[in-house]
């Protein structure tokens, strides 16, 4: 007999026992697949979406930079309306600009934080076409929509540089006042140079040797001609050698380096002939001793111990060996003579010697001793620069004294536009 408490099953069912699990494999795949949308949801959807939220900069603009040589070009553009500083999270983090040139590639070249809204490219070349791209950035690698120029700009180099205009002012007055200054002298105006004792004790110096009989020693530094200390030297060595010829003492010149040799021996030539005593030339006396620094100086001094000269001349390039030949010299009993424009040498030279050029005094010496009205021009225009450099240095001390008592004042506004116009203090 059949159950009545038995459940009637469809004949289907009882041909397919496995149904149920089939069923259930079937829900299992359709929740993995709703799984694997939701995760895609969350991790690809949101970032594509959230880029294309962030809305683009907008006003790109690209103009000529202003005094330079066509190498550079000035990028502006107007912030992303999502670039707000006070919204937490950010939307815009920073701005990436890039370039193309010449229709190439694309290539970025920048990227200025948020708030920023403007770039200047240095780097561009004269005749090539620039176009730009400024894209909006955000987190995790959010982009805006890139906004570019509708055309490529070339720079353009300009011929003058208004930055320096102050400075071509300065430049020209020292030049004028050069050429006035030498075009007054070659007329005969008088020209007056203050009386430099060093200078001024040369003949007196050549004298005591003469009197004496014993030699005199020139040393005109240590370096090659390639500094203008050294060349100030074979000057003051033109005059000494003119002086020894009249007087027809010996005058000894050893040097360091060989074209310095070559170049006395030229000097102290020409300045035999123009004495009128070409006999009194003795290129033996003028010769190459060794380029090592220590070597020469006990060279010198030895020669100084030996031969005891009555005077002795160091114009020049000095370094460490200053004290130990201006010594030595001192110990001898000569009357020496030094000038160098080292500034860490002068107090020995000072010490130790008799008379001393004071820096630019030996600059100053060729023109003091030869009188060429070209050489005093120069030298009265540079005075001319100097005065007008100390015009200008308290002027500056003044105007900051002012400004900084009296910050809202008129006298700040001068100070300002005197340190970054006149001084260009503003860059370049």
């Amino acid at each position: 007999m059949r159950n009545p408490n038995s459940e009637t099953r469809n004949p289907q069912e009882a041909r397919n026992p496995k149904g149920d699990m089939c069923s259930l494999c079937a829900g299992s795949n359709f929740r993995f697949w709703i799984s694997f949308g939701f995760l895609a949801l969350m991790f690809v959807v949101p970032r594509n979406m959230l880029a294309a939220d962030i809305a683009p900069p907008t006003g790109l603009v690209v103009k000529d930079r202003p005094n330079d040589a066509a190498n550079g070009l000035i990028v502006t553009w107007s912030l992303s309306p999502d670039d707000d500083p006070t919204a937490q999270p950010k939307r815009v983090t920073q701005y990436e600009i890039s370039r193309q040139a010449d229709g190439g590639e694309w290539s970025a070249i920048a990227k200025v934080p948020a708030g920023n809204t403007l770039i200047e490219d240095t780097n561009c070349e004269p005749g090539k076409k620039y176009r730009y791209r400024v894209v909006a950035l955000g987190p995790d690698a959010a982009a805006s929509a890139p906004v570019e120029t509708a055309e490529a700009f070339q720079p353009v180099m300009q011929w003058v540089d208004t930055r320096r205009l102050w400075f071509g002012a300065i430049v020209a007055f020292i030049c004028g006042a050069v050429i006035v200054c030498t075009e007054l002298a070659k007329h005969g105006a008088a020209t007056y140079v203050r009386p430099i004792a060093a200078l001024t004790a040369l003949d007196e110096a050549v004298g005591r040797a003469t009197e004496m009989g014993r030699p005199m020693l020139f040393v005109p530094g240590i370096v090659d001609l390639d500094q203008i200390e050294t060349i100030a030297g074979l000057t003051v060595l033109s005059r000494v050698a003119k002086t020894a010829a009249e007087y027809d003492a010996v005058l000894e010149v050893p040097t360091s380096r060989t074209l310095v040799m070559t170049a006395a021996q030229e000097c102290v030539e020409a300045a035999c002939l123009e004495a009128g005593r070409p006999e009194s030339f003795n290129p033996d006396r003028i010769y190459y001793v060794t380029d090592e620094q220590f070597g020469y100086v006990a060279y010198v001094c030895g020669w100084t111990t030996r031969e005891k000269p009555a005077a002795c001349f160091y114009l020049g390039k000095f370094f460490a060996e200053s004290l130990l030949l201006s010594e030595v010299g001192n110990s001898v009993g000569a009357i020496q003579i030094a000038g160098t424009a080292e500034a860490s040498q002068l107090p020995f030279f000072v010490a130790a010697c008799d008379y001393t050029l004071l820096g630019e005094e030996l600059f100053a010496a060729s023109a003091y001793l030869s009188r060429e009205p070209q050489q005093l021009g120069t030298l009265k225009g540079q005075d001319a620069g100097k005065v007008l450099a100390a015009v200008l240095l308290l002027g500056g001390c003044l105007l900051a004294t002012w400004a900084a008592f009296q910050p809202q004042s008129v006298g700040a506004e001068a100070y300002h536009y005197f340190r970054e116009v006149v001084l260009n203090k503003g860059g370049a």
